[in-house]
């Protein structure tokens, strides 16, 4: 019986070890490829397996990252492309969830503006790019004005598609309650969407940030990180492009990171509330 009992208990043991086990592990393989990479750039600059104009080692990066940042020069670009992407991201997500509520709630509107939005959007962001440069020129407001394009559409999207993908059954019980019309959109019609719309506002977010680099790089008045690239491809100065191709990464994993913390906590409070 003692035997029995023994392996009885190493096997509820093991059980419960195995999940966190896999946890564990789960929470560095997000590290294997930055890492294998990154040995791959050490090996092919010192081994010079590859021309070092061209392929410079990840120490010289670091020594131009310690002077971008001693010198100040990385917090003024961070600082500029982060406040224009904040201001582009605001502007097109508040015009964004207006447009598409409006589509979505509103068939006479959406019969009236639908077909043309839906041609908009099959623009090419970067299309506007000589539009916006003759009309606005090639400063912050241009910039901006791009940024905003690029948040406005996933949220108009994803806020009409969740407006209108609202479950039957849900709006059959606001008239069996006999809900006024604002009543159902309140209480029924935008918590139904609030997934939808908070996936739009993400997708946004992500947009901004990537449109910031390449309204940066074409429109290439004022500071900004993407400046930092244009300067060192112009110069030839492979560290230099490297160390801003990292900071981007790392400012987009930070922006993905924070909003998708954000995303679940607001989940979390709507299904409490």
């Amino acid at each position: 019986m003692s035997a029995l009992a023994s392996s009885s208990d190493r096997a509820e043991l093991s059980s419960t070890l195995t999940p966190l086990r896999l946890r564990g592990s789960g929470r560095w393989r997000g590290w294997v490829l930055p890492l294998a990479a990154l040995a791959l750039w050490w090996l092919s600059s010192h081994l010079q397996l590859v021309n070092s104009a061209l392929l410079v080692s990840p120490e010289k990066v670091v020594t131009t990252a310690w002077e971008q940042i001693e010198s100040g020069r990385l917090w003024r670009a961070l600082s500029a492309s982060l406040a224009r992407e904040a201001t582009g991201f605001l502007i097109g997500t508040v015009g964004g969830l207006a447009l598409g509520a409006l589509l979505g709630l509103s068939p006479w509107f959406n019969r009236l503006v639908g077909p043309s939005f839906n041609t908009f959007k099959q623009i090419s962001l970067f299309a506007w790019i000589s539009l916006i440069s003759v009309w606005f020129g090639l400063g912050d407001v241009a910039k901006v004005v791009f940024l905003s394009l690029a948040a406005l559409v996933p949220v108009v999207v994803n806020t009409c598609d969740g407006i209108r993908t609202t479950p039957p059954a849900l709006l059959d019980v606001a008239r069996v309650y006999r809900f006024t019309r604002w009543q159902t959109v309140a209480q029924v019609v935008l918590p139904a969407a609030l997934p939808a719309i908070f996936t739009g506002i993400y997708l946004a977010l992500i947009y901004s940030w990537l449109a910031t680099i390449g309204a940066e790089y074409l429109l290439v008045a004022g500071a900004g990180i993407g400046n930092t690239l244009v300067e060192g491809s112009e110069h030839f100065r492979m560290d230099l492009v490297l160390f801003g191709m990292v900071v981007i990464g790392g400012v987009g994993w930070l922006l993905n990171a924070s909003a998708r913390v954000l995303e679940r906590r607001l989940s979390r409070w709507l299904g409490r509330a």
